[in-house]
């Protein structure tokens, strides 16, 4: 078999499931940039990896996995804003609509930091918590320049074409192994 693209590379370091077989198995990876985050950018990526007659395809979208600037100093909830906690969650998200919009959206538990400090630096440090969130993989604007309000604990695509192309990928791939995906994150610092 091939080398496994990254960020699989890393997945599989971290004993994280790959999926290998059969085409068009997605593997949907999400990096964070931990190493010089920048609170209110898409400074992230939601990674798509898969094969199709024995070819890895990968593509890297760039995102956002934190909550915007807006929801760091407004939390929506009274302990705090969302900040999910690396690791991979098999079949967390189905296909759906995020907004009237399509996105995967969560359906597994999920489990998450709170950020309760209103200021506008991430802290995803702490005590986690398991459960159902709304954290969903969906789209921002067009082309959209800073994160503000389009996250507030979601991984969000920079661009509402990515997330299209994405939807399309997932629509084939549930076709073939059901409408169930698992969302793995990982740090940028976890790669080589």
């Amino acid at each position: 078999m091939s080398v496994l693209p990254e960020p699989l590379q890393t997945c599989e370091r971290l004993g994280h499931a790959v999926f290998t077989r059969g085409d068009y198995n997605l593997n949907i990876v999400c990096v964070r940039n931990d190493l010089a985050p920048e609170p209110n950018a898409f400074d992230d990526f939601i990674t798509v990896t898969y094969r199709v007659q024995n070819k890895w395809h990968s593509i890297w979208y760039p995102a956002t996995t934190d909550p915007g600037r807006y929801w760091l100093l407004h939390p929506m909830r009274l302990e705090g804003t969302a900040i999910l906690k690396p690791g991979q969650y098999r079949g967390s998200h189905q296909i759906g609509l995020h907004k009237g919009k399509p996105a995967l959206v969560q359906v597994g538990e999920l489990e998450i930091f709170r950020d309760n400090d209103r200021d506008e630096h991430l802290d995803p440090v702490g005590e986690t918590r398991r459960g159902y969130y709304g954290i969903n993989v969906h789209r921002a604007g067009t082309n959209s320049t800073q994160v503000n309000k389009w996250s507030a604990g979601c991984m969000v695509f920079k661009s509402s074409y990515h997330c299209d192309e994405l939807m399309t990928l997932c629509e084939q791939s549930s076709e073939l192994y059901g409408d169930r995906f698992t969302v793995t994150l990982i740090k940028a610092s976890d790669m080589k």
